[in-house]
C-alpha cells in the first residue's frame, strides 16, 4: 500500500521524469489534477482514473474531499498515482495530501517534478537569472487562501526576478502592491500555456500589463530578466 505522489510538470507531457513514469506503468489508480496534461495518462493504460480538478472559483472536489479520496484509494489497492501539475511542493497542497495519508498509516512516495515556475521561463528562453542582471529569485503564490486570518505575501521582495504563480485573477490587485516597492517601469513578461502548443507570451511594464489581454492559465515574471529574454529574442 503505497501512493506515489508524482510531479506531471509544467504542461508538456514529454517534461515528466522517467521515474514518474515508470509509477505510473505499474499505478492501479491515478487521481489527477485539472494541469496535469491528460497526455501523461496514457503511461497508465491500465489504471482507474479518477480526476479532482480545481481552478480559482472552480472546485471539482475541495482538498478535504481529495485527501479522502486519496486514503480510501490506498486502503483498496497496491500502488496509487497522486498526479500534480508541476511539482507537488510548489503550490501543489502535496504537504497536506501526504500529512492525511501518513495520519492513516499510508506510505509516500514523493516523485519531483518540473515546476512551472522554471520550466515554463526556461522554455521560453527567458532566464530567471543572469548574471550582472540577476542573482535572486521568489516565488510567490499570486493568490492566497481567502480563509486566511492574515495575508503572508506582502509584495516587498527584495530578490531581482519576482515570479508569480496564479496570479493572473487578481493581476491588477498584485501589481498595484508591487509598484509600492518598485519601479512602475518594472518590465514584465506573461507566459500563457507555457511549453505547450498554445503558448503565448506578453511583454509589460508593472504599471501597463493589467491593462492587456491575459488568459490562464499563466505565469509571472517581473525584473530586468525580462529584457534580457527580449534581447535574447532579437
Amino acid at each position: 500500500m503505497v501512493v506515489h505522489l508524482v510531479g506531471a510538470g509544467p504542461g508538456d507531457p514529454e517534461l515528466i521524469t522517467l521515474k514518474a513514469v515508470k509509477a505510473l506503468e505499474k499505478a492501479e489508480v491515478v487521481i489527477y489534477d485539472r494541469l496535469a496534461n491528460e497526455e501523461i495518462l496514457k503511461h497508465a493504460p491500465n489504471a482507474k482514473l479518477i480526476y479532482v480538478g480545481k481552478k480559482a472559483g472552480e472546485h471539482y472536489k475541495t482538498q478535504e474531499e481529495i485527501n479522502e479520496i486519496l486514503v480510501n484509494e490506498a486502503k483498496t489497492y497496491d500502488e496509487v498515482v497522486r498526479l500534480k501539475g508541476g511539482d507537488p511542493f510548489v503550490f501543489g497542497r502535496g504537504g497536506e495530501e501526504v500529512l492525511a495519508l501518513h495520519e492513516e498509516g499510508i506510505s509516500v512516495d514523493m516523485i519531483p517534478g518540473v515546476t512551472s515556475a522554471i520550466g515554463v521561463p526556461t522554455t521560453a528562453g527567458l532566464p530567471v537569472t543572469h548574471r550582472g542582471v540577476a542573482t535572486s529569485f521568489t516565488i510567490v503564490t499570486g493568490h492566497e487562501d481567502p480563509t486566511k486570518k492574515e495575508k503572508q505575501v506582502k509584495w516587498d521582495y527584495t530578490a531581482d526576478t519576482i515570479i508569480v504563480l496564479m496570479g493572473i485573477g487578481q493581476i491588477k490587485e498584485n501589481t498595484q502592491e508591487m509598484m509600492k516597492y518598485r519601479d512602475p517601469k518594472t518590465p514584465v513578461c506573461i507566459i500563457e500555456n507555457g511549453t505547450t502548443p498554445k503558448e503565448r507570451i506578453v511583454i509589460g511594464t508593472l504599471d501597463n500589463i493589467s491593462e492587456k489581454d491575459i488568459n490562464t492559465p499563466a505565469i509571472l515574471i517581473v525584473g530586468n530578466v525580462v529584457d534580457v529574454y527580449q534581447k535574447m529574442k532579437n
